[in-house]
């Protein structure tokens, strides 16, 4: 049951890589913290790339955060927003805790991929596209024409769906340059 007087909204911040995701959720952040919210950061723990205690930009902006193996742990922190970085690590998996955070009025903002490397729909993104309140898919810049980003292309030659990287494996690519990786 939400509590009296308060409604909690899902905000989904997408996009491919070097697109700004991180910057949009470090603005969400910080307009809640200037409206007097009580504010919990959330990434997963397997993003070490930049540090284990805070989310990153690729140009090396910072913000304290939690660092959790599950997003069922953001269930414990109270706060009135949950904003949670590189959601799609988390996969399916953060459906429920954020279902379960939304129902007991808690707000959540999350960022992440909404395609993968193969060119698919990144989970859990297919379930919290429809559930959003608001979403706001940003792209970036295709490193060979120009066009704005539609995809992160992955360099290296990985074929696991979800590998921690950033400049040197990935480049953002548009829809008509993106070059998938083969399915194992």
């Amino acid at each position: 049951m939400v509590p009296e007087g308060r409604r909690a909204t899902l905000t989904v911040i997408c996009g491919p890589m070097f697109a700004g995701k991180t910057t949009a959720l470090r603005s969400a952040i910080e307009d809640a913290r200037a409206a007097g919210l009580r504010v919990a950061v959330v990434k997963p723990a397997r993003d070490t790339r930049y540090a284990p205690d805070a989310i990153v930009t690729h140009t090396g902006e910072r913000t304290e955060a939690h660092a959790v193996r599950s997003l069922d742990e953001a269930l414990a922190l109270e706060a009135d927003l949950v904003a949670v970085d590189e959601v799609h690590f988390f996969a399916g998996e953060a459906v429920a805790p954020i279902d379960a955070l939304l129902a007991r009025g808690t707000s959540v903002v999350v960022a992440g991929c909404d395609i993968d490397h193969f060119g698919g729909v990144f989970a859990p993104f297919d379930a919290l596209l429809p559930r959003a309140h608001a979403v706001r898919r940003i792209a970036g810049t295709c490193v060979r024409c120009g066009a704005p980003s539609t995809h992160s292309e992955r360099l290296v030659p990985i074929t696991d769906r979800i590998i921690v990287g950033g400049i040197g494996d990935f480049v953002a690519t548009c829809a008509a340059c993106f070059r998938p990786c083969a399915r194992p």
